[in-house]
C-alpha cells in the first residue's frame, strides 16, 4: 500500500495538534478513521511514529525526524495546486508561435499584443520564418500554434483556417488607378509589375486566364520580399500585388491598394497545430483568441485603405 497525502496530513495535523481529537475535528473525520489513517502509514513505512500512553501523545523519534518531510511534501503539493490554478485560470503560461515572416511584420503583432493586454502574465514567443519552416516547427513539436498561408503538411498536423484574402494592387497616390473602387487583372497588362517570386505568386499561374498569368509571370521586376516590392513602387518603378495583411505596410510607403477583381483570386491563411500534442491553457486561449478575432482585425486593415 502506497502512502497517501491524506495520511501524511493525517500525520502534520496530530503531530501539530499533539491531539488525535483535535485533528480528527479539523479533518472532518471520526477519530476512529483518523486513528486508522495513522495504522495505515505506520504499517507503510514500518516505523512507529507517535508514543501513545494513557494520558499523553508525543512524535517518536522517527516521527520528530519525518514530520518536517511530511511538511515539505504537503507544501510542495499545495504549490502544484496553486500553479495549476494559476495555468487553469490563464494567471501564468508561456505561448511559442511559428509565424510566416510577412505575417510576423504586419497584423501578428497586433494580435499578440491585444492578447497581452487581456492576459499581462503570460509570455508569448514568436518565431518569425518561411512558411515551410512554421510547418516544420509545428511537425517537430518545436512551437505550440503556427499561423501561415496554406501548404502542404504531414496527416499528424491540423488546420483552422484563420482568415482569408483577395489580392490587391498597391500603386503610387498618384496613379488613375486610385481613382477606382476596384481594378481588374486585365488593367495589368499595361502595367510596369513588380512581382515576388515563391509560392505567393506561383499559385496564380493555374488561377488566371493564360495571356493574364503570362503576363504577371513575365514582369519588369521579379524581387524577393514584399518590403523591396513596396519601396520600389514608392519610387515609381512600377506597381506590384499585396494581401489585405499588409495594408499597414502599403500604409507606412505612402502607397494605396485596390482589391484586384474578375476573376477573385484568394489566398486562405491557417492557423496549425500538432494533432497529437495537448496545448496548454494558454495555447488554448490564444488559438482561441486568433480564431475569435482574425475577422475583425482583417477589417481593421480594410479601414486603413
Amino acid at each position: 500500500m502506497s502512502t497517501t497525502l491524506r495520511q501524511l496530513k493525517a500525520f502534520v495535523l496530530v503531530a501539530e495538534q499533539n491531539s488525535f481529537t483535535k485533528a480528527a475535528e479539523t479533518l472532518c473525520l471520526t477519530q476512529s478513521a483518523l486513528s486508522g489513517l495513522i495504522k495505515e502509514l505506520e504499517q507503510n513505512l514500518d516505523i512507529k511514529l507517535f508514543d501513545r500512553t494513557t494520558r499523553k501523545l508525543h512524535l517518536s523519534d522517527a516521527g520528530q525526524r519525518l514530520l518536517p518531510q511530511a511538511k515539505r511534501v504537503l507544501n510542495e503539493m499545495a504549490v502544484l495546486g496553486e500553479n495549476v490554478n494559476n495555468l487553469k485560470s490563464l494567471h501564468q503560461g508561456h505561448i511559442r508561435l511559428a509565424v510566416s515572416q510577412q505575417l510576423s511584420a504586419s497584423i501578428m503583432p497586433k494580435f499578440i499584443a491585444k492578447f497581452c493586454e487581456q492576459h499581462p502574465n503570460i509570455q508569448v514567443t514568436l518565431t518569425d520564418c518561411s512558411i515551410n519552416e512554421v510547418v516544420e516547427h509545428i511537425e517537430n513539436l518545436e512551437a505550440d500554434l503556427g499561423v501561415a498561408p496554406e501548404r502542404s503538411h504531414s496527416n499528424d498536423l491540423r488546420v483552422d483556417v484563420l482568415f482569408s484574402s483577395t489580392f490587391y494592387l498597391v500603386l503610387p497616390p498618384s496613379h488613375p488607378f486610385t481613382q477606382k473602387d476596384k481594378v481588374l487583372w486585365t488593367d495589368l497588362l499595361n502595367e510596369k509589375l513588380i512581382t515576388l517570386n515563391g509560392p505567393f505568386i506561383k499559385g496564380l499561374q493555374n488561377e488566371l486566364p493564360n495571356h493574364i498569368s503570362s503576363r504577371i509571370f513575365n514582369p519588369e521586376f521579379k524581387i524577393n520580399f514584399l518590403s523591396t516590392a513596396l519601396g520600389m513602387t514608392r519610387m515609381g518603378l512600377g506597381v506590384t500585388l499585396c494581401l489585405l495583411y499588409a495594408a499597414d505596410w502599403v500604409k507606412l510607403y505612402g502607397l494605396a491598394m485596390r482589391p484586384i477583381h474578375e476573376p477573385v483570386v484568394e489566398r486562405k491563411f491557417l492557423l496549425y497545430t500538432h494533432k497529437n500534442r495537448s496545448l496548454s491553457p494558454a495555447a488554448l486561449a490564444f488559438k482561441e483568441f486568433l480564431i475569435n478575432n482574425a475577422g475583425d482585425f482583417l477589417a481593421s486593415n480594410q479601414d486603413i485603405m
